[in-house]
């Protein structure tokens, strides 16, 4: 490798070369993790509800996880949604529109015990799930 006086153009090239062996590099580049990304990149999405789902919890514990079966309306793809806090799933019937996020898990995976759920439920028809679970707001009427 050269690396005397006239040499930065050839050690630039070299350096960016090499970059394409670091994985998140190249991930990055050639946005594989936005093309797999049901969001495509987005921090939050509106979906339409499709069916309230119970996930049976991974070991040790044991408990049915409320969650719903969602689509998301820019570009048809269905995931399923948690949805947090105690009641949660009294508030939310199908046909309603939500809005999903992330749930926080390392690496933009999964959560805690809850399997292959990727996304939690924030608003339904526009009102907080949080307002909504404590009583503080009602859902409106459609």
């Amino acid at each position: 490798m050269p690396g005397g006086e006239f040499s930065a153009r050839q050690m630039e090239l070299h350096r960016q070369r090499l970059r394409w062996s670091d994985k998140y590099y190249k991930r990055k580049v050639l946005s594989l993790d936005v093309k797999a990304d049901p969001l495509e990149g987005a921090p939050q999405a509106r979906a339409i509800v499709l069916e309230k789902v119970g996930i049976e919890s991974k070991q040790p514990n044991s408990a049915i996880r409320k969650c719903v079966r969602v689509q998301i309306v820019k570009n048809g793809k269905q995931v399923t949604a948690f949805l947090p806090g105690d009641g949660a799933l009294n508030f939310v019937d199908e046909h309603d529109e939500v809005l999903l996020e992330g749930i926080g898990g390392s690496m933009k995976r999964a959560m805690g015990d809850i399997p292959g759920v990727r996304w939690q439920v924030s608003m339904v028809n526009g009102v907080s799930l949080n307002e909504l679970v404590y009583g503080r707001k009602e859902k409106p009427r459609r």
